[in-house]
């Protein structure tokens, strides 16, 4: 009876799990992508075969594989393994953690691995809590994070693990997932047919995140089961409805908010439209506030175009102001138009130059006093003294006059140079 029980509680766990759960690869060899990682004689692949494993960091986007891979060697490795979620764990967690791999090294001689998945979302604190017992090898430390760790892991716990950067999957890589998961008894086992292009659909909407791609495609599956009695077929309409892109992968505090408004600013740069057109496209469509997109424009327009154009800071005020008075979607096109200027606009950083250049004389030496003869003199003691004695008033000038302005100092200094202009 007890077996059976089991049998049907098993089957019955299955159908509640989502199929991105169900399809996890059992071995490395299931696994998709990261061949660079994983592929035979590759470093990773060689230190788990050893059960070598070192204190380390999967570093990669949504659904490349991160804690997959973990699960894979807790089920390769002598070690025991503990996981921990960063979102839902804390301090205690940790402690009690420490407290249980000093036991199992104590009572059987067994090391523990513990994997902290989305280690980024743990503070200061509780990364500082870690660093002990990595240190000194109580724990074996396996994180996970989508974030660059360069500005999420601490210094300290950064250079006690090696960092492996997991890649986007391939859309040939999930369409393999696919094709298992449509035919695999934990998967939909043969109760589903897709019409040709859907799974090439899927893997393309999905942007390499496979767990997006088998949610989507059970998703699809249950809905037309529902519209028919026969053997369902999901249809590239299906696949549509199915995977509407409701988000971007664009975090406006993360990384890739710094990426795609660095890529926008060097397509300008570039003086390339169209690509400063599409990352323009990435980060209004996945919602960033359009009034730093166009101050971002402003600024360009003086540090990249400068005097070559100077029409171009004008173009960037009026669209700031034209995107902060008609808001989105319609401020889309008032935007496009700054960017396409800006991009086909003569480039000229010889503003940007010249203000360095006065911004390192102004901290590099004293507060230089203002040349006696350009200061304000509103009282008869000042002009005593000698402030604005000997200005040269210049429209009462017939040419040219030959005043110095900058400090004694700086007389011979030039920041701003006739050929820079251009």
């Amino acid at each position: 009876m007890s077996d059976l029980f089991f049998v049907a509680s098993e089957k019955q766990r299955l159908t509640i799990q989502p199929l991105a759960d169900r399809m996890r690869p059992r071995t490395i060899d299931e696994l998709a992508g990261q061949l660079h990682l994983i592929g035979l004689g590759k470093p990773l692949r060689n230190l788990i075969e050893v059960d070598e494993i070192p204190s380390m960091i999967f570093w990669g986007p949504p659904g490349s594989g991160k804690t997959t891979l973990a699960r894979l060697i807790a089920h390769q490795t002598t070690s025991a393994f503990v996981n921990l979620s960063a979102v839902m764990s804390g301090v205690s967690d940790i402690r009690l953690a420490v407290r249980e791999a000093e036991a199992t090294w104590k009572y059987r001689h067994q090391k523990t691995i513990l994997f902290v998945d989305e280690i980024h979302r743990f503070n200061k604190a509780q990364q500082d809590s870690l660093l002990p017992f990595v240190e000194n090898g109580t724990v074996t430390l396996i994180g996970a994070t989508t974030e660059n760790p360069s500005f999420e892991v601490i210094s300290a716990l950064l250079s006690r693990t090696r960092v492996f950067l997991l890649n986007k999957l391939e859309t040939a890589d999930i369409e393999a997932i696919l094709r298992v998961a449509l035919v695999d008894e934990r998967g939909l086992a043969g109760t589903t047919d897709v019409a040709d292009g859907v799974l090439e659909a899927f893997a393309l909407m999905s942007d390499g995140d496979a767990r997006h791609a088998l949610n989507a495609l059970e998703l699809a599956s249950k809905s037309i089961k529902k519209r028919s009695d026969c053997k369902p077929i999901v249809t590239l309409q299906v696949v549509e409805e199915a995977l509407q892109r409701s988000h971007l992968l664009y975090d406006k505090n993360g990384e890739e908010h710094y990426n795609i408004i660095s890529a926008l600013h060097k397509s300008l740069r570039g003086s390339d439209p169209s690509a400063a057109l599409y990352w323009l496209g990435r980060m209004i469509e996945a919602g960033e506030d359009l009034l730093y997109v166009a101050r971002r424009l402003i600024r360009f327009a003086s540090e990249d175009v400068g005097m070559a154009d100077p029409q171009a800071l004008v173009q960037a005020m009026t669209a700031y102001q034209a995107s902060h008075a008609i808001g989105l979607p319609e401020c889309n096109v008032v935007l496009a138009q700054c960017v396409v200027y800006l991009a086909l606009a003569p480039k000229s950083n010889a503003l940007y130059t010249a203000y360095h250049e006065v911004a390192d004389d102004i901290k590099r030496m004293p507060n230089e006093p203002v040349p006696m003869h350009i200061r304000n003199a509103p009282t008869a003691l000042m002009k005593d003294i000698g402030y604005g004695k000997g200005y040269i008033y210049n429209p009462d000038s017939a040419g040219p006059v030959d005043q110095a302005y900058l400090p004694e100092r700086l007389k011979n200094r030039a920041y701003w140079k006739i050929d820079q202009q251009h």
